[in-house]
């Protein structure tokens, strides 16, 4: 073998070994990041995951808003991705506990039984109204004392929050918006930044207040984070002082002289 073949096979085993090895770390750095996506969203490989379906309130019948069906592909994409299996339930067929399988609920409370009882135990400082008379307040949240109001189009608020209960019980994602656009605006987002969550709250719960604007221009995508809401949301809201009421006697003690004479008189 004179040098030419000699240097011809020396390269072409150093490529051979150096494709190897880059195969070697990409496949590392892929299956670390997958577990690590795994891990967030408490889906190991061939696990079973709960995906909660809303109802639209603005239909008497059964029915899916098209936002939330856009809401409900991500998520499914998600899953896929975590080499997990998916259940789709409809928001009052999903008559089970919570931390057995992680699981996806979509939807505000006028439009999903499950987000009002997960919200009823989990987070107890949020309310919504879910009245039906057109005004400022309709739709809007309170969370602990702020209260954040929709401008239907231009300004427009969804909460997404991951509970859970301890490290050895899976995840709940709720997406809770103001309308069905803002709950797919919560879905896309957290698709796109569930790495940075992931290393800024690790396994644990967190609540984000999420601002979706000018949806009417940008639809789901430009969405802003308002605030780490998790310690209001979590924290019952304060009891509302009831208005004191007196006893005959103590309206009597609080009458003035006229009062007490004009009394005597008529007695």
């Amino acid at each position: 073998m004179n040098d030419d073949v000699r240097n011809i096979v020396l390269g072409l085993i150093a490529t051979a070994i150096s494709a190897a090895l880059g195969w070697l770390a990409r496949t590392y750095l892929w299956r670390r990041k997958l577990r690590r996506k795994q891990a967030f969203f408490g889906l190991p490989e061939n696990s079973e995951s709960l995906l909660v379906v809303n109802r639209d309130s603005a239909t008497a019948e059964p029915a899916v808003h098209r936002f939330d069906v856009f809401a409900l592909l991500e998520l499914s994409a998600l899953i896929k991705e975590c080499g997990a299996h998916l259940r789709m339930v409809t928001q009052d067929a999903a008559q089970q506990g919570f931390g057995e399988r992680t699981e996806f609920c979509v939807g505000g409370p006028a439009s999903n039984r499950r987000m009002v009882a997960h919200m009823a135990a989990m987070l107890p400082g949020v309310r919504v109204n879910t009245g039906p008379e057109p005004g400022p307040d309709r739709a809007a949240f309170q969370i602990g004392a702020e209260h954040y109001r929709m401008d239907p189009g231009v300004t427009e608020y969804v909460l997404l929050a991951r509970l859970s209960a301890g490290r050895q019980t899976r995840p709940v994602f709720l997406f809770c918006g103001q309308r069905a656009i803002t709950n797919q605006a919560a879905t896309r987002y957290l698709a796109r930044n569930h790495e940075r969550l992931a290393r800024k709250h690790g396994a644990g719960s967190f609540v984000l207040l999420l601002k979706v604007v000018n949806s009417q221009a940008y639809g789901p995508d430009l969405v802003e984070v308002v605030a780490d809401v998790t310690r209001a949301a979590q924290a019952p809201l304060p009891a509302t002082p009831a208005a004191p009421t007196e006893t005959p006697a103590e309206q009597g003690r609080g009458a003035g002289p006229a009062a007490r004479r004009n009394s005597s008189a008529g007695a």
